[in-house]
């Protein structure tokens, strides 16, 4: 992960309802998969992905056989990773051979290696001799599969965004390399990746190295301050895009923008040091990535549909560093969602309603919209709340809560319902900055908040 900058409709709005309803399954999505902490064994890892979810991909950050062997058999894609460090030595093409020998040829078919990443983010490192080798230990390994007779597994390297020159507010059609980098190391990679048909893997963060007064440009949400593109004229709503098609560009100017792309980390941290992380923004950021997985492309790349592995698939309780490192998982340790976004089978999570605590008014808390909040942002409360199996019917036509019928009063309402079942702790009510925890109670006749 860096750390500096850098045919599902999945939202539905249902109009009688005035709220976002998750699709029943979401398709073609993968997700990273990180083992610091005390996170349960791969055997279990495995059989939840595959019987309790519709992932089916996963990424790790090396090439643990346990976990080659729990996958084997269960049809989903695995991305291996050559450890940084063993960079060097794959130049030999001896040691290549080797390699391909003890952590591949062992392990697939049975298990669905799709991928070798040849290290992540090694330009990030400045460590020449690692950079220096990249590109050699790249086409070795891809020789020694060829030799072995495996045509399947493609191989590429992970690339954090600080290989772009850019700046919050320029143009994402101007998009370059740095100069450093840019004909003497990424075109051959480039070229590399057109003769072997492997894909361009990349690390789009929004959260390393927005604008903080433009936090939700980052996000999806609104209110935001738009990017506007004075050489195509496309307006951008949101900095992901404009991440990928600041990639695009580069890799066009260098003659490669036929190359695929792949996304091989992205994501928003639950928690944080800061206001901006919590689980209705980082749910929100990963519907909206979700989304893009599934077709949606950008205003550069319309068409493309992004292979996309989230991160990451657990909180890792064991990762050092600031209260961001250890919250960015889908799920905790015992496979419990930490938000949802569609991910689960059989409505456990997704498109049903999932049964939520009861309501809890016990020592007299409640969360309510600010009085700053705009509609933009209530209505994204509503969308949100609504599709994490909070029961929004009272604010529905004929509810107990449908009048006074007004944004503010509606969002309110599902503000609460999810405070109330979410531990009624402040960044249960945080929303972006527009909950606030109020301690009269906020019921009006039939409503009962």
């Amino acid at each position: 992960m860096a750390k500096a900058p850098p045919s599902i409709s999945l939202l539905l709005l249902l109009s009688a309802a005035v709220f976002l309803t998750i699709p029943a399954v979401i398709s073609a999505i993968g997700v990273n998969y990180g083992t610091l902490g005390n996170l349960p064994p791969p055997t279990q890892v495995a059989n939840f992905i595959k019987t309790q979810t519709s992932i089916d991909s996963v990424k790790i950050f090396d090439v643990n056989p346990d976990i080659l062997r729990a996958f084997a058999g269960t049809g989903i894609s695995v991305v291996v990773t050559v450890p940084n460090g063993d960079i060097p030595a794959l130049a030999n093409g001896r040691q290549a051979r080797r390699w391909v020998s003890a952590n591949i040829l062992p392990f697939h078919p049975q298990t669905k290696i799709k991928y070798i990443s040849v290290g992540n983010e090694i330009l990030l490192t400045g460590d020449n001799n690692m950079i220096n080798n990249l590109l050699p230990a790249m086409r070795n390994l891809n020789n020694a599969l060829v030799r072995a007779g495996v045509r399947d597994v493609k191989v590429t390297t992970a690339h954090s965004l600080n290989i772009i020159a850019y700046d919050l507010t320029g143009a994402p059609s101007s998009g370059r390399f740095r100069p450093v980098w840019d004909k003497g190391i990424l075109a051959p990679i480039l070229a590399y990746h057109r003769r072997t048909k492997s894909p361009f893997m990349v690390n789009p963060y929004p959260y390393f190295g927005f604008d903080p007064k433009n936090v939700n440009f980052a996000i999806f949400r609104t209110p935001y301050k738009a990017v506007r593109d004075p050489f195509t004229r496309h307006v951008y709503t949101n900095m992901f895009d404009a991440l990928m098609d600041s990639t695009y560009s580069a890799m066009k100017a260098l003659g490669y923008g036929d190359v695929n792309i792949v996304v091989g980390e992205t994501g928003w941290p639950s928690a944080c040091d800061a206001p901006w992380c919590s689980p209705a923004n980082a749910a929100w950021f990963n519907l909206n990535i979700i989304k893009r997985a599934q077709g949606q492309g950008t205003p550069l790349m319309p068409k493309r549909r992004f292979e996309t592995y989230i991160f990451g698939l657990f909180n890792e309780e064991g990762k050092p560093g600031p209260t961001a490192e250890r919250n960015w998982g889908l799920f905790r340790a015992d496979f419990s969602p930490v938000y949802d976004v569609g991910l689960l089978r059989n409505g456990q999570g997704g498109g049903g309603r999932p049964a939520l605590p009861a309501p809890s008014t016990a020592g007299g808390k409640w969360c309510v919209a600010r009085s700053a909040a705009t509609n933009a942002q209530l209505q994204d409360n509503i969308n949100w709340v609504c599709g994490q199996g909070v029961d929004c019917k009272p604010i529905q036509a004929g509810g107990s809560c449908f009048n006074p019928s007004s944004l503010r009063t509606h969002a309110s309402f599902v503000m609460n319902a999810y405070f109330q079942s979410h531990g009624r702790t402040d960044g249960a009510c945080n929303f972006s900055g527009t909950g606030m925890v109020v301690g009269n109670n906020p019921s009006n006749g039939a409503c009962k908040y």
